[in-house]
C-alpha cells in the first residue's frame, strides 16, 4: 500500500470511529507501523491546517481521535442545538482534582480527602464522562475505583495525565519530625 492509501486508511478509521482509538488498533487496522503513525497524523493535521479545515486529529494518551477544531465550537454547538454545558461546581472540581492526581481511587478516598460525602458528585462526573470505573479494590467490600477518561483529557486540553500542572509543594516536615537544628555537628 502506498503512502497516499495509508493516509486515507488512517483518516477513514479515525473518522468512522468517532471515539478515541488506541494507537496499536489504528496501526493494526490501517497497516501502518506504530512508529510511523505520529508522522502520518502530523501530515494529516498539516493538510487540515493548510486548507483551513474545521477538523483536527488529537493525541489523547495512547489514542488518537478526529475532532472539530475549538475555533468552530460555537457553530457546531448551534448546529447540533446542544445545551451549553454547565460548569463544574467547586465540589465537582475538588473531586475531579483528587481523582486525577491520585487515580485510580475509591469514592471513600475522595470522601476522606474532602471530608464530606461525595457520592452524588462522583456520580455526576461519571454521567458527564469525565471519570469512569477502573475496577475494584481487593479489600473487604471490594469498592469501585475511579479514573479520568479521554473526555477529561479533551475537556482540559491535555494529551495525557502527565501534563497536569504540578501540585504546590507540601511544607517539609522532616526537620520538625526529626528534631534537627541548624548547628548539627553530625554527632549523635
Amino acid at each position: 500500500m502506498e503512502i497516499k492509501e495509508k493516509l486515507g486508511a488512517v483518516e477513514a478509521i479515525l473518522f468512522a470511529s468517532g471515539e478515541p482509538i488506541e494507537i496499536y488498533r489504528l496501526s493494526e487496522a490501517s497497516g501502518v507501523d506504530m512508529g510511523t503513525l505520529p508522522s502520518m497524523i502530523k501530515l494529516l493535521n498539516d493538510r487540515y491546517d493548510d486548507c483551513g479545515s474545521g477538523i483536527t486529529i488529537k493525541k489523547l494518551d495512547s489514542s488518537y481521535q478526529m475532532c472539530t477544531r475549538e475555533a468552530f465550537a460555537d457553530q457546531v454547538r448551534a448546529a447540533l442545538e446542544t445545551k451549553r454545558s454547565t460548569p463544574l461546581s467547586n465540589a465537582a472540581m475538588e473531586a475531579l482534582t483528587i481523582i486525577a492526581y491520585n487515580q485510580p481511587v475509591s469514592k471513600g478516598f475522595v470522601e476522606n480527602v474532602r471530608g464530606i460525602d461525595s457520592s452524588s458528585v462522583i456520580n455526576n462526573l461519571v454521567e458527564k464522562g469525565l471519570v469512569e470505573e477502573a475496577g475494584r479494590l481487593d479489600v473487604p467490600g471490594k469498592p469501585i475505583v475511579y479514573r479520568t477518561t479521554p473526555v477529561f483529557l479533551r475537556s482540559f486540553g491535555l494529551s495525557s495525565i502527565g501534563e497536569l500542572p504540578p501540585l504546590p509543594d507540601q511544607p517539609m516536615l522532616t526537620e520538625l519530625d526529626t528534631g534537627s537544628d541548624d548547628d548539627d555537628t553530625g554527632e549523635d
